[in-house]
């Protein structure tokens, strides 16, 4: 498997790896994938953290971060979101795999957050905490323990603050 940089080549398939890994419902296109269109669509997907993996020359799964604010701070954190794997793929170590990367790429750029939506026991594995426990609020108080967020080596604890996604977010 090789996890790489996503190409302009990679967007049909990078939409059909979030509407398979995340369809609930047969006909139903989940949101996941046309949020990711939408957040490149605004500029607001970072291309250095949207990543491929590829096994024998297919797209099977897709991660990304996009800009994101904490406080008054446009720099400091970025948004991860969405993971997806196709179901073939999944429980392969696919989206391990995406994770690692992607938070070292994160890292690499500077950034001294990444903060997400998702369930503890995944995304404690790679040193997510509730983002709560280092002063970052969320969007939406309901999410409770599922917002996390995971330092980098550039974190400062000033860094910290309400939290908001990129835009394309609040439409979903």
């Amino acid at each position: 498997m090789l996890i790489r940089r996503e190409t302009p080549a990679d967007r049909a398939a990078i939409h059909t790896v979030h509407s398979e890994a995340f369809r609930r419902e047969e006909g139903v296109t989940p949101i996941e994938a046309p949020l990711v269109d939408e957040l490149r669509a605004e500029g607001d997907l970072i291309n250095p953290l949207s990543l491929v993996a590829v096994r024998d020359g297919e797209v099977v799964g897709h991660v990304c971060c996009s800009r994101a604010r904490v406080g008054d701070d446009t720099a400091a954190a970025v948004g991860l979101g969405p993971l997806g794997v196709l179901p073939a793929h999944q429980t392969a170590g696919v989206g391990s795999a995406l994770m690692h990367a992607v938070v070292g790429a994160a890292d690499a750029l500077g950034h001294g957050l990444v903060v997400l939506l998702g369930e503890p026991a995944y995304y404690s594995r790679f040193g997510f905490v509730t983002a709560s426990d280092l002063s970052i609020a969320s969007p939406d108080p309901n999410w409770g323990r599922y917002f996390q967020a995971r330092t980098l080596a550039a974190y400062e604890p000033s860094q910290a603050g309400a939290f908001e996604y990129a835009p394309a977010f609040s439409r979903i």
